[in-house]
């Protein structure tokens, strides 16, 4: 026992008495004028001479560029298509993946008449309800091993808002469904029909899973008389385990897109996001990859962190390396690319397809190729004879 203790103990028991320790002299507090008066000048504040300075957010990671940042959306077409769905209970993927781009998407075409606007909105469905049997990095859905019955009713349903809506262009997509026999391709079939019945008029772009590289369930969707058939590679195959489910592989999404186009899907589409940590030689050799299995449609886009649960983003990606990958990609041969920071797989799904595809654009830009080409080899045939 400590000596100095063992002293004190016995002194106590003793009945001897201890003065108290003096206290340090208080310091009173300063008060808020005080405080004010001692602080910095708004001279110092102007010429930037603040010591100390509060810094609001975080500022290790890149910050959100201005050619990012949206409107909020409004409009007619907008309010109709938002009313509608949720009077069917329908969902859709620009809600549950929080897509920029709703508003310009649904809103139709700008200073157009209430009919245009309409024809020229695309919407994106998404089917088998809104809960995901997977769990990508990079996606904001809701995820659950055993999601709620598929709604019987919801291939009419659907068939049914479309045909009212008067959009010229439709996407479909759905959550994975891995918990289904068939990962849902008949009853995603089923509503492709359904919309044809009601509206032959409308293109129709089904946007699949990869039915967990299971061929026969692919050949269900691309001969259920849809117009294009798309199919997300989502990055660059380096990097597919980092960014994606772990039961989606960059060749299963190859192969799905490569049945497609064998089935005689038309159209063939698939969309990589940039700014996840990819490098330019892999995102060219997945373009080769992709041209390899005859995909003609391909779109870039900025990857935008939904939430603080998601991977961050590598980096902000400028504008004119957007449109650098666009010229890469025409010129291994691809029908269209759309390439931009706002520039999602059905981001504008319908104007870029119609103006570049239906009306003949895609055609016709190889038929000049096919021409010029004809031209320099006659030419060429005439100044060797002579």
């Amino acid at each position: 026992m400590n000596p100095v203790f063992s002293t004190r103990v016995a002194l106590r028991r003793a009945g001897a008495r201890f003065l108290a320790t003096p206290s340090a002299p208080s310091v009173s507090k300063p008060t808020f004028s005080e405080t004010l008066s001692s602080g910095p000048s708004l001279d110092d504040f102007i010429a930037g001479n603040n010591p100390e300075r509060v810094v609001l957010g975080n500022p290790r990671g890149p910050r959100l560029p201005s050619y990012l940042k949206t409107s909020i959306p409004s409009g007619n077409s907008f309010n109709k298509i938002k009313k509608d769905l949720r009077g069917l209970g329908l969902h859709t993927v620009c809600e549950e993946a929080r897509c920029p781009n709703i508003g310009d998407c649904w809103g139709g075409k700008e200073g157009a008449t209430e009919a245009e606007g309409r024809s020229a909105a695309t919407a994106t469905i998404m089917l088998m309800g809104d809960t995901c049997t997977r769990g990508c990095r990079f996606c904001s859905v809701k995820t659950s091993r055993a999601p709620p019955p598929l709604d019987p009713h919801e291939p009419e349903n659907t068939a049914e808002a479309i045909s009212r809506w008067g959009l010229g262009y439709i996407v479909l997509t759905s959550v994975d469904r891995d918990d289904l026999a068939d990962g849902g391709a008949h009853h995603f079939a089923e509503t492709i029909r359904k919309i044809k019945q009601k509206a032959p008029h409308i293109l129709v772009e089904a946007l699949t899973g990869d039915f967990a590289g299971n061929l026969a369930h692919v050949s269900v969707v691309a001969q259920s008389g849809l117009d294009v058939y798309a199919h997300n590679v989502e990055t660059v195959e380096e990097l597919t385990p980092f960014v994606r489910d772990r039961r989606a592989t960059f060749r299963q999404s190859l192969k799905v897109l490569e049945h497609a186009k064998r089935e005689g899907v038309r159209i063939t589409k698939t969309s990589i996001m940039l700014g996840v940590g990819e490098n330019e030689s892999q995102v060219l050799n997945a373009l080769k990859e992709l041209r390899k299995v005859d995909v003609d449609v391909v779109t870039f886009g900025q990857y935008m962190r939904p939430t603080k649960r998601h991977m961050k983003v590598d980096r902000y990606v400028e504008p004119s390396e957007f449109d650098k990958w666009k010229q890469v990609a025409e010129d291994l041969g691809f029908l269209y690319v759309a390439s931009g920071p706002l520039v999602r797989s059905s981001y504008k799904a319908g104007e870029y397809y119609i103006e570049n595809v239906l009306r003949g654009k895609g055609s016709e830009k190889k038929s000049n190729k096919l021409a010029a080409q004809e031209m320099a080899s006659g030419d060429l045939e005439t100044t060797i004879s002579s």
